[in-house]
């Protein structure tokens, strides 16, 4: 118990190890990977980074007249990367921000309306390809 007592004494005059973070600002590591940013533009919807997230978390939704549109869910991603990595427009496509992921509570809501928006995604490309062979038949 005396060791202790002079241990905890001895850290009374130690500076901190820890952060004084309102009047220092955390300093994010070189590679930091934030959230994932999607330029539509630069996108040729090759579906790569659907692929390729282990996580699932990232869909692509097909219309009838051919076009996709891209779904990301922030609370699934594990921030990896392979998504950025197997892009083949890089950096262009897909990037990774330094804004950090939102850290709240984790809503039932948010997964139902996740697991709602994936089912109708792949139904979606379902429904497309067979509308495809119809018109091919025809």
């Amino acid at each position: 118990m005396f060791k202790s007592f002079v241990e905890s004494f001895k850290n009374i005059f130690k500076k901190p190890l820890t952060i004084d973070y309102p009047k220092e600002p955390i300093k994010r590591a070189s590679r930091y990977r934030g959230l994932i940013v999607y330029d539509v533009n630069e996108c040729i919807f090759c579906d790569k980074c659907e692929k390729v997230c282990p996580p699932k978390a990232i869909v692509f939704h097909q219309n009838m007249d051919g076009t996709k549109k891209y779904h990301y869910n922030e609370y699934l991603c594990i921030f990896c990367g392979e998504c950025v990595r197997n892009c083949p427009k890089i950096d262009l496509a897909l990037t990774h921000s330094e804004i950090k992921p939102s850290i709240g509570t984790m809503d039932d809501k948010i997964f139902t309306h996740w697991r709602q928006t994936y089912k109708e995604a792949k139904q979606s490309r379902i429904d497309y390809k067979e509308s495809k062979k119809k018109d091919n038949s025809l």
